[in-house]
């Protein structure tokens, strides 16, 4: 075995690796090119003299041999202040690099918040640059997919568009999501079995399949209950807390009646209660109020949040998994998952 005082002060070439491991130069290639044609004592013997000798494959040189890049994009469709601003985003970060730890996969990230800026990133992505992409944040006018599926690579959505919801083993493309209808029906029946009966939300935007469902599972849950469901009662924002404040302001304008409000975000919920707290009202008193994320914030706000939990970590390393196994030519039995998601109760109701 070479320890750290035999390192060569160049850098280690294949050659010395196998050397080291005391095995064929062949066998080296075939650990480092993730073959499954080497035995479990010759690739730990391997993985062992690479890491004694700091030995750093040549990715071109590996390129070249395996036709791949080793690198992955994620292609999110927000701005760089929602990405940075919400924990949701974050999360998902989390879970794919996590899962990418494992691989020999490089992720690198995109934005795409306007045609020009997906062209460009459609342009960029080719076989010659990356393996396989991840989409985030989909909405009903975004042509990424369409044209990804032109160029013969691996594609994992997070989330699903619109007309994913009612079959999605008709979609047509791998996705990871959560079961958003069943988690804004618990948060709207949690309200209702606390006595509330005049019950606003604030629902995301509805050219996306999670703000078409986070509204559709807050109708199941009134129509379940025998209440009716009031058009002007539901408010409209982007995910994002200014968004929660003005639709919260134009809700209490119109109906200042109202008992309760279901946020289909934690952020927009966290604008709900600013404005509450403003407003003279409250929290749950007056108005109970519950989101959606069981993100950082559900624990720093006053009072503290009921919201439902989605398990967003798991959400990025399922993608990431979908991905490298697409990549690696292994087809998986199911080509979609759905997360379930459970309310977590607080102050707030």
């Amino acid at each position: 075995m070479v320890n750290q005082r035999q390192r060569s002060p160049l850098r280690p070439t294949l050659e010395e690796v196998a050397v080291a491991a005391g095995v064929g130069r062949g066998t080296v290639s075939r650990v480092v090119n993730g073959s499954p044609q080497v035995s479990p004592a010759a690739k730990a013997a391997v993985e062992r003299a690479i890491a004694d000798l700091g030995y750093v494959p040549n990715r071109a040189a590996r390129a070249l041999v395996t036709q791949r890049t080793d690198s992955v994009a994620l292609v999110i469709s927000e701005s760089e202040d929602r990405l940075f601003g919400e924990p949701f985003f974050a999360g998902i970060i989390r879970g794919i690099s996590s899962m990418l730890t494992e691989t020999p996969l490089q992720l690198w990230l995109a934005l795409a918040t306007s045609p020009e800026e997906r062209l460009r990133v459609h342009q960029h992505l080719t076989p010659q640059h990356v393996d396989g992409v991840l989409l985030l944040s989909l909405h009903a006018d975004d042509a990424l997919p369409a044209m990804l599926a032109e160029k013969d690579l691996p594609v994992v959505l997070g989330g699903r568009f619109a007309r994913m919801l009612d079959a999605p083993e008709k979609a047509g493309v791998s996705f990871v999501d959560v079961d958003n209808v069943g988690g804004a029906r618990q948060a709207t029946s949690h309200l209702v079995d606390t006595g509330r009966r005049r019950i606003a939300t604030i629902t995301g935007p509805q050219d996306m399949g999670v703000g078409i469902a986070r509204l559709a599972g807050y109708r199941e849950a009134l129509d379940a209950a025998g209440i009716e469901v009031v058009d002007d009662l539901i408010g409209y924002g982007d995910f994002s807390e200014a968004s929660g404040m003005a639709a919260t302001r134009a809700l209490l304008a119109a109906h200042p009646d109202i008992d309760a409000v279901f946020a289909a975000s934690d952020p927009m919920a966290l604008g709900v209660l600013r404005v509450l707290r403003d407003a003279g009202r409250r929290v749950p008193e007056d108005i109970a109020v519950v989101g959606f994320d069981d993100s950082v914030l559900a624990n720093q706000t006053l009072p503290t949040l009921t919201s439902v939990h989605q398990p967003v970590e798991e959400m990025g390393r399922t993608m990431a998994r979908l991905l490298y196994d697409k990549i690696s030519g292994i087809e998986p039995a199911q080509p979609y998952v759905i997360l379930g998601t459970h309310l977590v109760e607080r102050d707030s109701s």
